[in-house]
């Protein structure tokens, strides 16, 4: 408890400052400003969702263009949605786009996040089979330069990561592992990083043109600046399809190792990620296409960037705060 004292009519406080004190002059919270990130990308998506391109068959079509190299198991399903949409695309797009503003909507609200985050993880899966054909790593041509492993299994990894849920009252060196654990928030971290350093050997993205047709190709609509961007990068790795792999591949297995590092190692790896999922978002997506029209999401690079910064290393850890009546609330990033 605090006291009061009055010297010359004035109040002073002493002693402890009381919860709300504390909640007050709390820290911002970096899970809940990342949780409303996440939600400002699916309100995105739902924006470019109600783009006039959308409500045709190009969309159908744009769809079932995933299936091919896929398994019959997960081809068959895909070619079937796709067909479904073409008959149905202006309801049914309606639908998706409102689905999607309706998930950012619900993460940005307090009393709405868990359910809507819970909804965001099982609509990011189905799309992620339905829409992304799984992000190509069934059949040979993922790229982490285009989106590999698709982007918005992503949403659902972040949405697992920024779950509002505490283990425990222990601190944790950085914000993903607040909800998951530590172990299993760095267990994540190098599945999804030596994935990208494994896409980036294929032997489709090592061939001496992969890189540059890929990053060429982003220059087609957009406007003159980045389309300069795009031109000069792909110049520069002509013929080089298998050098800018390597370098990749050697890029993304040190960031994900570093989260198993000492704390000033573990930060450089996460810048490393930050830089490299910018370059890549930034040269080979082209902000995922959507300055040109078209696009449905700002592809895997952003993505990137708000997950690494999930593990952005803390001095002292995470610790969860208590509310007035000694309940864990939000927690405060030290």
């Amino acid at each position: 408890m605090s006291d009061m004292a009055v010297p010359g009519g004035r109040a002073v406080w002493r002693g402890r400052p009381d919860a709300g004190q504390v909640a007050t002059s709390a820290a911002p919270d970096i899970r809940r400003m990342l949780q409303l990130a996440l939600a400002g990308v699916w309100l995105l998506d739902g924006v470019l969702q109600y783009q006039s391109f959308m409500f045709t068959k190009a969309f159908g079509q744009m769809l079932a263009a995933t299936a091919p190299g896929n398994p019959g198991v997960i081809a068959r399903p895909i070619n079937w949605d796709a067909r479904l949409i073409e008959h149905h695309v202006v309801v049914l797009n309606a639908i998706f786009a409102t689905i999607q503003l309706l998930l950012g909507l619900g993460i940005a609200c307090r009393p709405t996040v868990r359910a809507a985050l819970g909804a965001s993880i099982a609509w990011a899966l189905a799309v992620w089979w339905f829409g992304e054909g799984l992000g190509g790593v069934l059949n040979g041509t993922a790229s982490p330069v285009s989106g590999a492993p698709g982007a918005v299994i992503l949403y659902a990894l972040l949405a697992v990561l920024l779950w509002p849920t505490d283990r425990g009252a222990t601190p944790v060196p950085f914000t993903a592992a607040r909800a998951v654990g530590v172990q299993a928030a760095r267990a994540l971290w190098l599945v999804l990083w030596l994935s990208q350093a494994y896409f980036a050997l294929l032997p489709a993205n090592r061939a001496p043109q992969a890189l540059n047709g890929m990053i060429g190709g982003m220059a087609s609509g957009e406007p003159s600046w980045l389309a300069a961007l795009d031109r000069n990068a792909a110049a520069l790795t002509s013929h080089q399809g298998l050098a800018a792999s390597i370098v990749l591949a050697i890029a993304f297995a040190a960031i994900a190792v570093g989260v198993y590092l000492p704390a000033p190692a573990a930060r450089a790896a996460v810048v490393l990620a930050i830089v490299v999922a910018a370059v890549i978002w930034v040269v080979g997506q082209a902000f995922g296409g959507i300055l040109a029209g078209g696009a449905t999401d700002p592809n895997s690079g952003l993505l990137l960037i708000l997950l690494a910064l999930a593990y952005w290393p803390s001095r002292t850890g995470a610790v969860p705060r208590q509310s007035l009546a000694g309940h864990p609330a939000e927690g405060i990033p030290t």
